[in-house]
């Protein structure tokens, strides 16, 4: 991370696009956010579209707009999300699940920087910074056909990998540290910090969910907050359970086998992923320590 914050100034001074890779929650809209604010373009708006939640028959009308009469329900003249962003960025999350004809319509807008609103008769020139975002690996989607190479290529230009949390474990404390901040701010209370056991369980922790799911985490802890420092019994039980497995107050492996077996509700490969074992492995533990049936009260 001190690496990408090295980086985004750099980005942010040119004009190039950018596109930034990484799975679900590690922030990849947060990193946009800074490249705009960080640019020369911050006063300008900064406008955010979800690819994967725009109905096909409405990518174009939602990112170029749509003249009065154009379609059935078009009752009134809608600019879209580039003119919006006129002066500023134009940020396009889940880039991956944009349809062909989005994807056509977005790359002739990257090469001439035209507006071309349903039922217009003309063009409108607009001044956008085009940054995108994906969990998918685009290099399979235009392998397989599915997402146009060229555009692929006009968008891979300034290219940011954001890392999962599991892969940047050090960066927990000051993540917790600053989510703790925030709530207490927006609350008006003073939760401490966190213990050490509780920081050990959290580097323990796979994260699926990545900084998402961390701050979710602490914002439930809000719900019935502790007073002092925060320690892994103050957390809500679902969240209690889902790190019993990975605290280190669970000495014996087979303590901590039943542990993380109950929490993925004795889900081998899930839990496989979260002792970081192969499935053979888990197996043959779970046979040393007899375990094909769930200990009595797992039931």
């Amino acid at each position: 991370m001190s690496q990408l914050r090295h980086y985004l100034p750099l980005v942010a001074r040119s004009e190039a696009p950018v596109l930034i890779t990484g799975e679900t929650g590690t922030g990849k809209e947060r990193v946009a956010e800074a490249i705009h604010h960080l640019s020369s373009r911050r006063r300008a708006p900064f406008i955010p579209v979800n690819c994967a939640a725009l109905p096909d028959n409405l990518i174009e009308s939602e990112l170029f707009g749509h003249e009065r009469g154009a379609f059935t329900g078009a009752v009134t003249s809608r600019a879209g999300k580039a003119s919006e962003a006129d002066g500023g960025t134009l940020f396009l999350d889940e880039i991956g699940e944009m349809n062909s004809h989005g994807q056509a319509k977005l790359l002739r807008f990257l090469e001439t920087g035209a507006v071309d609103r349903i039922g217009a008769s003309g063009s409108t020139k607009v001044n956008v910074r085009v940054v995108a975002a994906t969990n998918q690996v685009l290099e399979d989607l235009v392998q397989a056909r599915v997402f146009r190479a060229d555009l692929y290529y006009r968008l891979n230009v300034a290219r940011i990998a954001v890392e999962p949390l599991r892969a940047r474990l050090e960066d927990i404390k000051p993540l917790l540290d600053g989510f703790l901040a925030h709530f207490n701010k927006l609350y008006g209370l003073s939760v401490g910090p966190p213990d050490t056991e509780f920081i050990s369980c959290m580097e323990r922790y796979h994260w699926p969910g990545n900084v998402r799911e961390l701050r979710n985490m602490v914002e439930a802890t809000y719900i019935d907050p502790p007073h002092g420092m925060l320690l892994l019994q103050h957390l809500p039980p679902a969240f209690r359970h889902l790190f019993e497995g990975h605290s280190q107050s669970v000495p014996h492996e087979r303590d901590r086998l039943v542990a993380v077996l109950r929490c993925t509700n004795w889900n081998k490969t899930e839990a496989a992923k979260m002792l970081n074992l192969s499935r053979m492995t888990l197996y043959r533990k779970i046979s040393k320590y007899h375990l094909e049936r769930m200990p009595t009260g797992d039931k």
